[in-house]
């Protein structure tokens, strides 16, 4: 899977830990930065991996900052992303069956290593169930569309 990756100085040293385990896992990773815990503003860098995942480059993207809050929600104002920021195990894989969301955000700041790579592990195995779920997908594209037409 291609999956394109980036942080802020807050989620530098978290996002460095998860690059690591997806290469290793076989992934091809994206590292769109940031490069260190230099201060950094975070919009750029989900912008960036948003933009990937919407055009079809990447497959799936993975955020980190302080809460994963700020990424979550600049990730969403791109059309044809579903950014979640799950806290635990359950909210990861519901995000996938029944959200198919493709976007993860994290927070270093916010829970330890072991919480972040489960979340992560469980959100990359889970597979959208589509049925009744891809039907209120398709009402989230058709209001995306309307909302982009009236601007």
């Amino acid at each position: 899977m291609r999956i394109a990756i980036a942080a802020d100085h807050a989620g530098f040293r978290l996002k460095e830990k998860i690059e690591e385990r997806l290469s290793k896992a076989g992934h091809t990773v994206l590292d769109k930065g940031t490069d260190s815990t230099d201060s950094v503003d975070y919009p750029g860098y989900a912008l960036e991996v948003a933009n990937l995942v919407a055009s079809g480059e990447a497959d799936r993207g993975v955020l980190v900052c302080g809460t994963g809050m700020g990424m979550c929600i600049v990730a969403n104002k791109v059309d044809g992303i579903r950014a979640v920021g799950p806290s635990d195990a359950y909210q990861a894989e519901m995000s996938r069956r029944h959200n198919d969301a493709n976007v993860l955000c994290l927070g270093e700041r916010s829970m330890d290593e072991g919480m972040a790579f489960e979340i992560l592990d469980i959100w990359l195995e889970a597979r959208f169930e589509g049925g009744r779920h891809a039907e209120r997908l398709e009402q989230i594209t058709v209001m995306e569309k309307k909302e982009n037409a009236a601007r």
